[in-house]
């Protein structure tokens, strides 16, 4: 590992709480592509496992922020724990639900239960703000847990699709929420890295999503959010199709891969410029490299495209919650960060949904314009809410680098 991130673990307490972390995320990347691969195995409804896998990120999308709200008031202990039972009951009600081959609403009741999930990235993050809070180490932090986003979106999928396809239906999920449930359970139970509690943030009725900048960023993610879900839906569908369906998982993995090696080189480097222009590079590489999925046609060639397109990912990832930083006042920056999480979810559940029931209707080439149409509004979006980025919330300044506790009750 390169020296600026060995540096990260000099403070104490922060290799434990990055391994729950890590731990606790995993079910991101394999929850989601482990329903629908369950759904498909054991009815063949891609339509209906898209919907589900919709439902799932919705739910999460409305209830996520809300959750990482209480945290910022409560602390992560208090209110994990709790939340993380409701999801962990409501997915096993989903497996059941699919076992024994219930009616379809009781399969999607049981994944809008799911949406209780708590956002275990932006409660990392939220970790490293407090060590490393106007340092440049924090971008280093960042880019770390890029990177372990990525990693988890390499081994999730290639774990939830094998051992759905070569063990039963159900194994993916069931492993995902086996893994949700140790991270949460770890990390809450790390108090001396926990951040401090803003409890006078109940006086305000405030929202993190009242800042232009921070509205920017989830709609503009939004967007990008449907890229990630069609993805996943058509590569699988498109495996499929060719034969070959457990290689999803690999191809999707490679996806992951050229964003956490692009993560790994992007913290290393140091930026002067202004972030918001990094930003909206990276959201039109990323439109940009969705047209050549288009194009392909074998899983080598679709292998490729998607290494590729991965690259522009965690860079903007990285910059993206720098940028939040700078629009969010630090009594909301959990909820700040899970805000953009929520807008993800949104397109993940409009962008898989929709690419399910393009590829019941034309097939798994035809379901590829979905992320190609979905980075072309991301780029749309981006652009005219630039501006909104170069105003950073009066609260954080130029720099946001040191702020008194005076100064952080009065933003609370």
């Amino acid at each position: 590992m390169p020296s600026p991130y060995r540096a990260l673990f000099a403070a104490p307490g922060s290799k434990g709480f990055s391994a729950a972390g890590f731990l606790g995320r995993m079910p991101l990347s394999m929850m989601g592509i482990g329903v629908v691969t369950m759904i498909s195995q054991l009815t063949g409804r891609y339509g209906l496992a898209g919907a589900l896998s919709a439902t799932l990120a919705l739910s999460a999308a409305a209830i996520g922020p809300q959750i990482s709200r209480l945290v910022d008031r409560h602390g992560q202990r208090r209110v994990l724990r709790p939340a993380t039972l409701v999801a962990l009951l409501a997915a096993a009600g989903l497996l059941l639900a699919a076992h024994f081959t219930w009616p379809d609403w009781t399969l999607f009741v049981c994944a809008a239960g799911i949406g209780a999930v708590p956002s275990l990235g932006a409660m990392i993050r939220a970790r490293w703000a407090a060590l490393y809070g106007g340092t440049p180490q924090l971008h280093t932090a960042y880019s770390f847990e890029s990177v372990v986003d990525e990693v988890c979106f390499i081994f999730g999928p290639i774990i939830s699709i094998g051992l759905s396809t070569s063990w039963f239906p159900e194994a993916g999920p069931l492993l995902a929420a086996c893994f949700l449930a140790a991270g949460v359970f770890w990390l809450t139970a790390q108090r001396s890295t926990e951040p401090a509690r803003h409890p006078g943030e109940r006086n305000t009725g405030g929202t993190a999503l009242r800042s232009p900048g921070l509205q920017v960023l989830v709609a503009t993610f939004t967007a990008t959010g449907a890229i990630f879900g069609a993805v996943d839906v058509v590569t699988v569908a498109f495996a499929d199709e060719l034969g070959h369906k457990a290689a999803a998982s690999v191809v999707l993995a490679l996806y992951a891969a050229g964003s956490c090696a692009a993560g790994l080189v992007f913290g290393l480097l140091r930026f002067t410029g202004a972030p918001e222009r990094r930003w909206l590079l990276g959201i039109c590489a990323m439109a940009v490299s969705m047209i050549p999925l288009q194009l392909v046609g074998n899983l080598p060639s679709l292998a490729v495209a998607l290494f590729v397109a991965g690259l522009s990912i965690a860079p903007t990832m990285i910059t993206t919650m720098a940028l939040i930083e700078r629009h969010v006042p630090r009594a909301h920056l959990t909820e700040g960060m899970t805000w953009v999480s929520t807008g993800l979810a949104v397109g993940v559940a409009i962008g898989s949904s929709v690419a399910g029931k393009v590829i019941d209707a034309a097939g798994a080439e035809a379901g590829y314009e979905v992320p190609a149409l979905s980075g072309a509004v991301a780029v749309a979006v981006g652009f005219l809410g630039y501006r909104r980025l170069g105003r950073p919330a009066p609260q954080r300044g130029g720099s946001h680098e040191h702020h008194s506790e005076r100064e952080e009750r009065h933003v609370a």
